[in-house]
């Protein structure tokens, strides 16, 4: 019997020969085939623009039968002419039996939430928490070594900065040309934003395809040795999925957890692998000291495949050292850029520290060049210019949450600029200290600016100094299992130091991103029942520092602070302020301590279409 795929390309070429009409040009090319077991039905699914995925549930068997139906349907499609893509995703059926059709966002959501949120420790005590079923996932889901070696893995692990060191190196090398993807976590508004293509968050449309795909897949041949993934480990399999699927040149990987065993890990033979900053997060996971942190993280390193890292603290670079030298990998510190390095130029994501994640990133995107493409670039010294290319890809890159300023898109008054936020997710002691001085420096330098269309730009003809009328406010919550201790104090008194005093201080809990984990579309304005302890703690411990007193027992503050029960109920507070004060005073409130509150700001403070 003719095989499947020989069955359905000679149909195809024979449809086309008869076909006068160019529209055919969307089935040309050989069909990819996904064949399962169970149930004679098939489904289309439009993975790019000269190309049809066809799927048997039967294994073959009903391909002449189907023929006819399959015949049918292309010439609708055929005949609908440009809304042959919208056709096409709306008739993907992959789910499993019994199981969503993926027709709705919101039930892929909710299929999304069902899963474990479990981070933890990959170990043998629980046999879903094995490192190796994540190769299983791989298998399931027809990811084959060939696949995986295809997507050309730039991988970085760190503390501080890895997701910034992967923007800038996505951006450099979409600048060369090359068709990319970008893995980062956590999403702040929409679960979309983790993986881009092309420097762009994934189409709803595409996602809810390949999510199906996957979800079902996973669903029907998962049992009590391979159980679902939890949702890090699906959301990291899903890009895998999708960076193959749409065949990127280059697949940028930020770690989500520590290194050694998360799931990103997966990759075995990455082309070059980057440490970016390391300092004391995620403790009880990764150990209470630098060196076993550094160990966690040098567990990216594979066999014979360069490494490149930032100057570390000595204990952390140690280890790094160390673990590199048992596996024969080239392990080179870099130096952060320069303002020379750019030619004039800016980096497009904001703060000092950026420079040294940027240089960084500059060196990954090389050695990549040098390794996939042939590409020789020059080596950089102090004195030189980086090529334009990579200027460019520095200075138009975006990563929301990182040194960010926002204007309150709706307030409306006289003036534009009386409500600013400055977002930044720093959440450790080194972090914190360094958001401090970027917000610091950000509201010293636009403190005589006028913000115009969402930028700041020169207002020589306010007759008013703004410096006197400018207000900084901060909003800030963190997890419970971070020292708060290690956090604000150096926020207030590195800020401080820089002579920028904050008015009040706002604690809030984090009921903003992951109260549904998709999106953070449904912000409750008020939850009595709400558990408000651990902010009162933040409050005091802030109180402390300001005053020397904590506060009493029952809350009340002197005024230089206040808890909320609801972020959106913070946000209505600092919008009465504004209205409620003179038209020249600016409300510059520093969002920080946890991405997840960033998050939850961005969707309460932006206008959607």
């Amino acid at each position: 019997m003719t095989s499947l795929a020989g069955y359905i390309c000679k149909q195809t070429k024979r449809l086309i020969s008869l076909a006068t009409n160019a529209a055919f040009i969307h089935i040309k090319g050989v069909l990819k085939l996904s064949v399962r077991n169970k149930y004679p039905s098939w489904f289309p699914t439009h993975v790019n623009h000269d190309e049809i995925v066809i799927g048997f549930d039967d294994g073959g068997n009903q391909a002449p039968m189907m023929w006819p139906h399959l015949y049918a349907e292309l010439m609708t499609w055929h005949h609908e002419g440009k809304d042959l893509f919208v056709k096409e995703r709306r008739d993907i059926d992959m789910a499993a039996p019994g199981g969503h059709n993926g027709d709705s966002y919101e039930e892929a959501l909710a299929a999304l939430s069902s899963l474990s949120m479990k981070r933890s420790h990959a170990d043998n005590s629980d046999i879903g928490d094995r490192f190796e079923i994540l190769y299983d996932y791989l298998k399931i889901l027809d990811l084959e070594e060939e696949d995986m070696l295809k997507m050309n893995v730039i991988h970085v692990a760190g503390t501080k900065g890895k997701g910034s060191t992967c923007a800038f190196t996505e951006s450099i090398l979409r600048n060369y040309g090359f068709r990319t993807g970008l893995l980062t976590s956590p999403h702040l508004i929409d679960v979309r934003e983790r993986f881009r293509l092309d420097g762009v968050d994934i189409s709803e449309d595409k996602f809810l395809g390949y999510f199906w795909w996957c979800y079902n897949r996973l669903k029907e041949r998962t049992n009590e040795e391979i159980p679902m993934p939890t949702y890090f480990r699906f959301l990291t399999s899903l890009a895998f999925k999708i960076f193959a699927a749409e065949k990127v040149d280059v697949a940028i990987l930020e770690v989500g957890l520590g290194g050694k065993l998360d799931s990103t890990n997966s990759v075995q033979k990455p082309v070059v692998c980057g440490v970016s900053s390391l300092g004391y997060d995620h403790m009880e996971i990764l150990g209470d000291t630098l060196g076993k942190i550094a160990g966690e993280k040098a567990g990216i390193f594979k066999l014979g495949v360069p490494a490149f890292t930032v100057p570390q603290p000595d204990e952390a670079m140690c280890v790094l050292e160390e673990k590199a030298l048992e596996l024969d990998v080239n392990l080179q510190v870099v130096q952060p850029l320069t303002a020379r390095h750019l030619g004039g130029q800016k980096l497009g994501l904001n703060g000092e520290h950026q420079y040294l994640n940027a240089g960084l990133a500059v060196t990954l995107a090389s050695t990549w060049l040098q390794k996939i493409s042939k590409l020789e670039v020059p080596n950089l010294n102090q004195k030189s210019i980086l090529p334009e290319k990579f200027i460019k890809g520095l200075a138009t890159v975006s990563l929301q949450g990182r040194g960010q300023v926002v204007p309150d898109q709706f307030i409306e008054s006289r003036t534009s600029g009386d409500l600013v936020f400055y977002l930044d997710g720093a959440h450790t002691p080194e972090s914190m200290e360094v958001c401090a001085k970027w917000f610091s420096s950000a509201v010293k330098r636009q403190s005589s600016e006028h913000l115009v269309n969402g930028s700041f730009s020169q207002s020589s003809h306010d007759q008013f100094s703004r410096e006197e009328n400018c207000q900084q406010i901060l909003l800030f919550n963190c997890m419970s299992v971070r020292d708060p201790n290690s956090l604000l104090p150096h926020l207030r008194n590195t800020c401080a130091n820089y002579g920028v005093h904050f008015k009040k201080a706002l604690f809030v809990p984090n009921v903003s991103v992951y109260q549904k984990i998709g999106t953070a579309a449904d912000l409750q304005e008020n939850d009595p029942q709400v558990d408000l302890s651990w902010q009162l703690t933040l409050q005091k411990l802030w109180e402390s520092l300001i005053d020397g007193e904590i506060g009493e027992e029952n809350g009340e503050s002197s005024g230089n602070s206040e808890v909320f029960t609801s972020l959106p109920m913070a946000i209505k507070w600092l919008r009465d302020s504004v209205h409620e004060s003179s038209s020249t005073t600016r409300f510059q409130v520093l969002v920080t301590g946890s991405l997840h509150l960033v998050g939850g700001v961005l969707k309460l403070i932006r206008k959607h279409s």
